[in-house]
C-alpha cells in the first residue's frame, strides 16, 4: 500500500474543525498525525476526534515542526501568524495549506512565496470558494474564452447583518482588518482566477466605521461589543489592471443593503457576461437577440436519485492532496493569492490616505 502523507494541524479552532479536519479525515490518503493549539484542549479534542493511534499533542508549532516524519502542515491560526508558521513549516520540509487570507501585509505574503520557492516545498492558500460547483463551471466557461475579453466585473461579499462576534474577528492587530480582509478576499480571488488577471495597476478604496458603534445591534450571532469592534464594518475598492480592465470592490459585515451574498462575482465580457445573483446566469447574443442561459447545476439525473456532488471544501482538500502526491501544482497558486493580498493591502492604505494607489509594472 503506498505510503500516506502524514498531517499537522496548526490551530485547532473553527475553521479547522469546520473545514479543515473533516474533509482530510475522508482522505485515504492521509492520516492527521500531530495537533498544535495555544489552548491545549482544543488540540487534545481534535487529536481525539481525528488523529491516529498516538497523535502528538503541541502548544507550541515550533515543536510540532521538529517532526520530520510530517509531510504536510496545515496553517488555520489567525492573520498576524499566518507567515511566521508558514515559512517556518516550509523551511522544515513540509509542504503548507495556509488558511485565507494568505497574511495580514503583503510583504509578509511576499517571504512565503519566496519561501516556497526557496525551500522547493508547496503551498496553498485556502481559498475554497474556487472548488464550488458553480465557480468550476464559470471558470471552465471563461477559460474557453465564451466571456471574450473580460474587462469589467464585481467581486461581492455583503453581509447585511452578520458581524462575528467570537475569537480574535473584531481585533485589527491579530486580523488586520474586518469584512475586506476577512469575506472581501474570497470575493476578490474568485473574480481574478475567472478573469485570469492578476496585473493591478492602480486602486482606489474606502473603509467604513458607520455601524459597529451601534449598542444592541441586530446580528445574526448577537450583539457586538463596540468597544471591541476595531475593524471597519465595510469596505469598497476601485482596481484597474495593466490591460484596462476594471474590478469594483464591496465587502460588509453590517449595511443596510438588501442585496447580499458572499463569494459571489459579476463578469462583463466582450461576448458574453455572467453572475452568481440568481444560481448562475451566463448572458449574451445570438442572431441578434439576447439570452439568459439559467445553469442547473444540480447532479441529479434521474427520478429517485438526487446524485451526489463533491462539497467545497472536501475538493479543495482532495485537489490539494493530490497536487502532492502527483507532483502538479495546486490550485490555488501562492503567487495569486499574493496578488490578492497586495490589492486588499492597497484598498486599506487608499482609504486611510484618501489617494490612489499604483502598482509597479
Amino acid at each position: 500500500m503506498a505510503k500516506k502523507l502524514r498531517v499537522g494541524i496548526i490551530g485547532c479552532g473553527g475553521i479547522a474543525n469546520g473545514k479543515h479536519m473533516p474533509s482530510l479525515a475522508k482522505l485515504t490518503q492521509v492520516e492527521m498525525v500531530a495537533f498544535c493549539d495555544i489552548e491545549v484542549e482544543r488540540a487534545e479534542e481534535a487529536a481525539l476526534k481525528y488523529g491516529t493511534e498516538g497523535a502528538t499533542i503541541h502548544a507550541d508549532y515550533k515543536e510540532l515542526l521538529k517532526d520530520k516524519t510530517i509531510d504536510v502542515v496545515h496553517v488555520c491560526t489567525p492573520n498576524d501568524s499566518h507567515a511566521d508558521i508558514t515559512v517556518a513549516a516550509l523551511e522544515a520540509d513540509k509542504h503548507v495549506m495556509c488558511e485565507k487570507p494568505m497574511a495580514k501585509t503583503a510583504e509578509d505574503a511576499k517571504r512565503m512565496v519566496e519561501a516556497a520557492k526557496r525551500t522547493g516545498k508547496k503551498l496553498t492558500i485556502g481559498y475554497q470558494n474556487r472548488f464550488r460547483t458553480d465557480s468550476q463551471y464559470l471558470h471552465k466557461v471563461c477559460e474557453l474564452g465564451d466571456l471574450g475579453d473580460i474587462y469589467l466585473a464585481k467581486a461581492h461579499a455583503i453581509r447585511r447583518r452578520a458581524v462575528p462576534t467570537w475569537g480574535v474577528f473584531l481585533d485589527e492587530e491579530k486580523q488586520g482588518g474586518g469584512p475586506l480582509i476577512d469575506i472581501g478576499t474570497h470575493a476578490l480571488d474568485l473574480t481574478l482566477w475567472m478573469m485570469n488577471n492578476y496585473k493591478p495597476k492602480a486602486v482606489l478604496g474606502s473603509t467604513f466605521h458607520k455601524l459597529g458603534k451601534k449598542k444592541d445591534a441586530a446580528n445574526a450571532w448577537g450583539p457586538w461589543d463596540p468597544e471591541k469592534f476595531k475593524v471597519e464594518d465595510s469596505a469598497f475598492g476601485y482596481i484597474t489592471m495593466q490591460n484596462g480592465a476594471t474590478i469594483i470592490l464591496e465587502s460588509s459585515w453590517a449595511i443596510n443593503m438588501l442585496q447580499t451574498g458572499e463569494a459571489k462575482c459579476t463578469l462583463c465580457g466582450t461576448e458574453g457576461g455572467a453572475d452568481m445573483w440568481d444560481g448562475l446566469r451566463v448572458n449574451g447574443e445570438n442572431f441578434s437577440k439576447l439570452y439568459t442561459n439559467h445553469i442547473d447545476l444540480d447532479a441529479k439525473g434521474v427520478d429517485f436519485y438526487d446524485g451526489e456532488t463533491e462539497s467545497a471544501a472536501d475538493l479543495e482538500a482532495r485537489l490539494w492532496i493530490e497536487s502532492i502526491l502527483n507532483n502538479t501544482e495546486p490550485v490555488v497558486k501562492p503567487e495569486e493569492a499574493l496578488v490578492v493580498t497586495e490589492i486588499l493591502e492597497a484598498i486599506y492604505k487608499s482609504a486611510q490616505t484618501g489617494e490612489a494607489v499604483y502598482f509597479n509594472d
